[in-house]
Parts: C-alpha cells; sequence; structure tokens
C-alpha cells in the first residue's frame, strides 16, 4: 500500500492510521503529541526537590524536579513566579502544581509551573547549611585571615580538570592579559566521587612544591551535584591551611559553594578569577608611561638645577680670581726684598691660574654633554613607546560601542557597530560577518 504524504493525524482516521503507513510531519506529531499529554495528564501537585535553579533575565524560572529515581524539565513563567515570596535555591525540596506539556522546539517534555511551595529543605542543601554554620564558627570565613593576592605573581596554579571547557576560557584569559606569567596546571576531577580528595590533595601539592604565588580554583557552572566536591570538608580545611592565597572560580555568578566562603577571594566565573591574578597590559603600560613621564621632567629639572649651579660658579669665578690675585699680590710684595727674581715666581702662578680655568671649562662641558646624551636617549625612547609612532606603522585599534578595546573578532558581534582608530583619523564600521577559529572544548 502507498503511503500516504503531507497529511496529519486529524485528517487520517484512528482505522486507517494504524492500518496504513501514515507519513506526517514532525509539527504535526509533536503537536499530536502535545495534545495527548495536555489531556492524558491532568494539572496535580508534584513533590520533589530543586536542581539546576536558572533565573533567566526575561524573569523565567528554568529547573529540574527530581527525586532518587527520576527527574522532570520545569518552567514557571514570571507572571506566575511574582505571586512566589521566596526564591528557590538548588537542593530545596518543594511542591509544586502544573499540567505537563511538549516544548516542540526543544524536542523534551516539561511541567508548567502554576503555583509552587515550599516542602523543606533537600538533603544537600541541608548538609551544606550544616557545614557552612559550622566553619563560620570557627572563623575560616573571617575576612582578618583571608590572604592578599600577589599583584605582579611570578607564576600561577590553576586546579581543575585538563577536559574542563571553563580551563580553556581561563587560559585564553591569562595569554590575553599576561602573556609572559608561566602557568602550573595540577590535573583533578572536579565532580563525582573521590573529585573532594583529589581537590585537597591538589592544594597540598602546590603549597608543598611553593613553585606558584597564586592558586585558581577552575570548575565551570553545574548543578548542585555537579558542584558538590566543593562543599566537601576536606577540601574547605585544604583551603584554609593553605599557605598560598587562592581563588575560588567555580561555577556561574550565582551559584555559592563552601569553598567560595573559606578562599582568600571569590570570583563570579573562573574568566573573571583569571582576570583578578593576572595585571592588565594596558593599564601597566599606561603607568610606565606616566612613570616615563615623572622621569624625564625629574632629569630636566636636575639638569635645568646643574646648568644654575655652574652659571652661578663661572660667574662667580672672576671675584675669587681677583681675591686670590690680589692676596697673592700682597704676599709677593712682602717677599719682594728676599726674592732676587720675583717675576718668575709670578709667571708661575699665572700659569697655574690658566691651567685651573682650561680644566674648569673642560669639566662643564663634559658634563653638559654628558646630560644632552641622557636627554637623547630618553627622547628615542619616548619615541618608540608613542602609540602614534606604533600606530603610524599600520596598526589600529578597535573599540566596541562602550569603548573597550577589541582584541579577537569573538569579542563582536553581527551588527554591532565599532569604532577603528588609525594614525589620522578614525572609522565607524557595522559588523556583518564574523571569521574566527573555533576550538571545541573537551
Amino acid at each position: 500500500m502507498a503511503p500516504i504524504i503531507n497529511t496529519t493525524f486529524d485528517d487520517v482516521p484512528p482505522q486507517t492510521a494504524q492500518q496504513s503507513e501514515v507519513v506526517v510531519t514532525v509539527s504535526d506529531f509533536t503537536s499530536r503529541l502535545q495534545r495527548l499529554l495536555e489531556t492524558a495528564v491532568p494539572m496535580m501537585w508534584i513533590q520533589g526537590e530543586i536542581s539546576n535553579f536558572t533565573a533567566a533575565s526575561s524573569g523565567h524560572w528554568y529547573f529540574q524536579i527530581k527525586d532518587e529515581h527520576a527527574q522532570m524539565s520545569c518552567v514557571m513563567f514570571r507572571f506566575k513566579n511574582q505571586k512566589i515570596d521566596w526564591l528557590p535555591k538548588n537542593g530545596m525540596s518543594v511542591e509544586l502544581r502544573g499540567t505537563t506539556s511538549y516544548y516542540a522546539p526543544g524536542g523534551k517534555t516539561q511541567i508548567t509551573i502554576e503555583n509552587m511551595r515550599q516542602a523543606g529543605l533537600g538533603k544537600l542543601y541541608e548538609a551544606f547549611n550544616a557545614l557552612k554554620n559550622k566553619l563560620e564558627k570557627e572563623g575560616l570565613f573571617d575576612r582578618s585571615i583571608k590572604k592578599s593576592l600577589p599583584s605582579h605573581p611570578k607564576s600561577i596554579g590553576i586546579i581543575t580538570s585538563p577536559m574542563a571547557a571553563a580551563l580553556q576560557d581561563v587560559l585564553t584569559t591569562l595569554k590575553r592579559r599576561a602573556p609572559d606569567i608561566p602557568i602550573i596546571i595540577y590535573p583533578t576531577r572536579v565532580q563525582g566521587q573521590g573529585a573532594a580528595g583529589e581537590i585537597a590533595e591538589a592544594i597540598n601539592v602546590a603549597n608543598n612544591r611553593d613553585e606558584c604565588d597564586v592558586v585558581i580554583l577552575c570548575r565551570g557552572g553545574g548543578s548542585i551535584e555537579d558542584l558538590w566536591a566543593y562543599n566537601e570538608e576536606t577540601v574547605a580545611r585544604a583551603i584554609a591551611h593553605s599557605q598560598l592565597p587562592i581563588i575560588s572560580g567555580v561555577g556561574h555568578e550565582t551559584d555559592f559553594t563552601i569553598a567560595d566562603f573559606v578562599a582568600d577571594y571569590r570570583a563570579p566565573t573562573p574568566t573573571a578569577a583569571a582576570e583578578l591574578v593576572s595585571p592588565d597590559r594596558p593599564q601597566l603600560s599606561k603607568q610606565l608611561t606616566q612613570i616615563q613621564l615623572r622621569l624625564n621632567q625629574q632629569i630636566q629639572r636636575i639638569v635645568e638645577r646643574e646648568i644654575m649651579r655652574f652659571d652661578q660658579l663661572r660667574d662667580k669665578l672672576p671675584t675669587t680670581l681677583k681675591m686670590w690675585l690680589k692676596q697673592q699680590v700682597i704676599f709677593l710684595s712682602s717677599l719682594q726684598q728676599r726674592l732676587v727674581h720675583p717675576g718668575q715666581r709670578i709667571n708661575h702662578q699665572k700659569n697655574h691660574i690658566h691651567q685651573i680655568d682650561i680644566r674648569l671649562n673642560l669639566a662643564q662641558q663634559r658634563l653638559l654633554e654628558r646630560y644632552q646624551i641622557k636627554l637623547k636617549n630618553l627622547e628615542q625612547s619616548l619615541y618608540y613607546l608613542n602609540p602614534q609612532n606604533i600606530m603610524a606603522r599600520g596598526f589600529a585599534i578597535v573599540r566596541n560601542q562602550n569603548g573597550h578595546i577589541l582584541s579577537r573578532a569573538g569579542d563582536t558581534h553581527v551588527n554591532e557597530s565599532l569604532s577603528i582608530q588609525f594614525n589620522q583619523g578614525e572609522l565607524n564600521v557595522l559588523v556583518t560577518d564574523i571569521k574566527q577559529n573555533i576550538k571545541s572544548d573537551k
């Protein structure tokens, strides 16, 4: 029998659908599936534990409800969750009332929630709060014991999985901001059974080797279960006993772990942790330019002061010589009666005075030449460091609408307005296409 094409379930009687090879579109199939789910599964109350909770910028809530045997995706739209006077958290036990629906664009079945109420804290959330309260009472969260970060670290340690996608983001940030700083990776698992022990051991290894100035705990976002290794007491104790300053770059900005509270610094993301430990090269260049300018001004003041000093000495020199000659004349007069040939002594003194005058002039000339050479060298250094001279060789500066300098194509997006500054003039352009090399995370 030939298949029936370009039709829907509604167009085909049940008997025909069962006996023939009905061909329908994916949209038709999912529409039928959605109607079946909404009809067969009525609105009801469901109890479970929240996992992977996300509050979107649109105001909608997305999360999963689960127990020990199953889990289900959930969505609670903004106009519904505005009636809730508390914020759900991962690990919290709740009771929710909703309908089952099929989200065709995403290809998944989910619960659309109408109402939700707390049913007690989940086991993980209770364990999190218990350990947090315990360590806080012991003083492990006190700001007074936190170590300062080095402003210019000689090397940076990263404790993470070599296969983590977040590691690539951290390495890219460090390469862009401080490519000259060595990076030491201490490989560990970042989730699963035994991961907490490996993380704690890596912290101890980094301290024993003493080969880096600061350590980053690096791990991307995930559910409370995925991040649980950083909520273990063994990791918290290792962080507290570390002699090296530790930055917690675990999860997203909304994720909090025990490691965040014990660490010396908590970064909202792994990339932000990399920015905290690495000096900003453009800012350093600006500081060096300012220091060089102040140094040049200081040298200029020293040269001017020395020139004035020599001018004063030069003005005083004739008067000093006159006084000295007058004293010599008086002395010679007193000896005139005893000297057979006084003219010879006078000629000798005149020659001596002439030599002194020559040496003074030479010394003054050499000093001025030395300062002129220093000034010339400083002038050349300032010339080579001048950004305008660098841009004159064909380089340009690209900025986005916020004035931030872009260093790679991935920092912008299509239809974004950019400004390109040349040595002479500036262009405003609109991005129509982006070409870049994309490395997949493993």
